[in-house]
């Protein structure tokens, strides 16, 4: 494992959002700025289908990538290793889950793992997942976009451990209900 951690906020839970050998820059940049912007630690594991220094990635990261905490895995076989030693339950997202992200019970101590967008992730990582889950889709469509799905298991995550950051601190509106 490679430990990368050019910045370290305190965390509130133990979350994490995992990528298993991402194919797209892009996507994997934008999945970076949504947990530096949520304070949630990421872990990579390689290998990716690209450069970390791509452009790509780090224009889809912004200037957020120095508040990221981020863990890169040398194979899936050392994130079990690391996974396993700290005791986190690894959520697969998967299309192939019979339980719906809003059905299920996240814990502070999760780990949601998405799979690579071109081929999702081999039976290995399916049976090594404590639980599965899938965001429900109208019937004939297939699958979200991997960084859309990865913000809606994170939102729902944090909402059900109550794990947003206060509103004060992140510049946004408090809309007063009627």
């Amino acid at each position: 494992m490679v430990d990368i951690r050019p910045f370290s906020a305190p965390a509130a839970s133990d979350l994490r959002l995992a990528l298993y050998e991402p194919d797209i820059p892009q996507n994997a940049g934008t999945l970076m700025r949504l947990c530096a912007c949520l304070g949630l630690p990421m872990d990579l594991i390689e290998p990716a289908g690209f450069d970390a220094s791509d452009r790509n990635l780090k224009r889809a990261g912004l200037d957020y990538l120095h508040a990221l905490t981020l863990d890169r895995h040398l194979s899936f076989r050392h994130f079990e290793q690391w996974r396993r030693a700290r005791g986190h339950r690894l959520v697969l997202a998967t299309t192939k889950a019979a339980v719906a992200h809003h059905h299920f019970r996240f814990s502070p101590s999760d780990i949601i793992l998405l799979g690579r967008e071109s081929a999702g992730v081999p039976d290995v990582v399916h049976e090594a997942a404590d639980a599965q889950v899938a965001i429900p889709l109208r019937p004939g469509l297939r699958s979200l976009n991997v960084a859309v799905a990865g913000g809606i298991l994170v939102a729902e995550a944090m909402r059900q451990l109550d794990l947003f950051p206060p509103m004060a601190t992140t510049g946004g509106l408090d809309v007063a209900s009627p």
